[in-house]
């Protein structure tokens, strides 16, 4: 198993020199940079600069506020910057913000979502093979290139693409085109034992290829046992939040726990975020945050999510730095 961390630069940029030299040295495998309040791909530029081995992506980047040949662009330049070691994760995002905030246009985002990934192929085939830009799609046309405009450094060729997922359409998606998919962290056991995984199988079947060269990530909710600290107020929040999604319910739904997510929806838009994260508790926190001991953690994971995952990211705060990179290393062992 890899393991990934995080790093939050919109509070810190200027942090994130040290903090990933950090994340290095403690054993990580991955670092990752998430588009929330700031852009995703500047971060990892100057993880790039100061790491040598961990491998770098984005958990991830919008895609749908982009467009195949931007991003094209931008992940070239950043895999062939940190010498082959960049991954690109994109994601979906939902229908009100990519229509509202970003106003751009939205539509059957998994077919949309699979076009998007064979654009960004044909592009680089373009590149790296010489071959003509001729990509007509449903919704993306790219049909001009020219040697201004092509990148000159081809030594590293085309960086990896990951899928972000939660239904089995977009899951399926993932499978048929992308190199590995990144599960929600509003995600059980149950719910990728019994809808993630046979949707992979089946985009995998579609395509013709093995479960052997794609990996599946998992952003896990986690908690040191018995921390009721801020922190975990704050995850509670978040996973209430996730709930009230529309487009998460399936995950509820799967443990009996549909009418929960009616409720957060209704206390959403009456912006009661604090009781929202109130409501989740026993069970349903239990299904989504993992709870156990620093000395323990990593046995843990490997209980509930050994052999189903490949690339884990979410270790708690351990404070202890010897102990810390133990349970690094007693996760990347198993």
């Amino acid at each position: 198993m890899k393991i990934d961390a995080g790093i939050v630069a919109e509070y810190d940029l200027g942090g994130v020199p040290e903090r990933v030299r950090q994340l290095e040295a403690e054993g990580y495998d991955g670092i990752t940079s998430a588009e929330l309040a700031s852009d995703p791909f500047l971060p990892l530029v100057l993880a790039a600069e100061h790491t040598e081995r961990v491998e770098l992506s984005t958990s991830i980047a919008v895609a749908f506020a982009r467009n195949p040949m931007t991003v094209a662009q931008q992940a070239h330049d950043l895999h062939a910057y940190s010498r082959g070691r960049f991954i690109l994760g994109l994601g979906s995002q939902i229908r009100p913000h990519i229509e509202k905030r970003f106003s751009m246009p939205w539509s059957r985002p998994a077919a949309r979502m699979r076009e998007f990934v064979l654009a960004l192929r044909a592009i680089w085939d373009c590149w790296y093979n010489g071959e003509p830009l001729q990509f007509r799609g449903e919704f993306y046309r790219h049909t001009l290139m020219t040697p201004m405009f092509t990148p000159p450094e081809r030594d590293y060729g085309a960086p990896r693409v990951f899928l972000a997922a939660v239904g089995p359409r977009m899951t399926e998606a993932a499978a048929e085109v992308a190199d590995g998919m990144i599960a929600h962290s509003f995600t059980t056991e149950r719910y990728l034992r019994e809808v993630t995984l046979p949707a992979v199988e089946r985009g995998l079947a579609r395509a013709g290829r093995r479960r052997g060269g794609f990996e599946i990530c998992l952003p896990l909710f986690t908690r040191i046992s018995g921390d009721e600290s801020e922190r975990v107020t704050a995850l509670r929040r978040q996973i209430a939040f996730y709930g009230s999604t529309p487009a998460y319910r399936p995950v509820l739904d799967l443990h009996g726990w549909g009418e929960l997510q009616n409720e957060l929806n209704r206390m959403s838009k009456r912006g009661q975020w604090v009781e929202m994260g109130e409501r989740v508790e026993g069970e349903v926190l239990d299904a989504f945050c993992l709870s156990a001991p620093p000395e323990g953690f990593a046995d843990a994971v490997l209980e509930r999510f050994g052999g189903l995952i490949d690339r884990f990211l979410g270790m708690p705060p351990i404070e202890d730095p010897e102990l810390r990179a133990e349970q690094v290393a007693r996760l990347r062992a198993g």
